[in-house]
């Protein structure tokens, strides 16, 4: 019987394996995103003397909420890994190796995301209200339901991150 439960328990320990070729999916939007980037730098640069200030905030934003999003993909592809899957060896020697990684754990993961997330939140609000400012740039959400949405979607993710918080706090302090 002892064997019979060694194998399965080996079998599930091993399962964590299958989350690998989630997180180089992950990597591969990456480099959809790094294309999207790219595309909108360039047309930014290339049409930057038709433009009118709000339309290069609005393109900026863009790319800043880009890269939110590279970072929210890394955040979640390295500290993902090391959390569920397997150490990543190179990190432990690397130089470059992020600081945040040395504490990371599922609860840490977690609270880091949703901070992600309300940074991209806000940054598609400030999009939204700048384009409600300029009546002369058309966007597809900006109707008063639309925006209203909007902001209860984003007020659910600051509730949600506090409560997060806290109870990631409690449960350190009960430890």
């Amino acid at each position: 019987m002892k064997s019979a439960v060694a194998r399965m328990e080996s079998f599930i320990f091993w399962s964590r394996w299958l989350q690998a070729p989630l997180y180089l999916g992950l990597i591969v939007a990456q480099g959809v995103y790094v294309y999207k980037f790219l595309r909108e730098l360039v047309h930014l640069v290339a049409d930057a003397n038709a433009m009118g200030e709000t339309q290069i905030m609005l393109i900026v934003l863009g790319l800043i909420d880009v890269v939110m999003i590279a970072n929210l993909l890394i955040m979640v592809v390295i500290g993902g890994y090391e959390t569920f899957v397997s150490k990543i060896d190179i990190l432990d020697k690397h130089e470059d190796r992020p600081e945040w990684l040395s504490h990371v754990d599922a609860g840490v993961l977690k609270t880091k995301l949703a901070l992600a997330l309300i940074s991209i939140s806000s940054i598609h609000l400030l999009k939204t209200f700048i384009s409600l400012s300029d009546p002369s740039i058309s966007t597809t959400n900006t109707d008063s339901n639309s925006v209203m949405w909007q902001v209860v979607i984003h007020c659910t993710f600051l509730l949600s991150a506090v409560i997060m918080a806290y109870t990631d706090k409690l449960m350190v302090s009960k430890h």
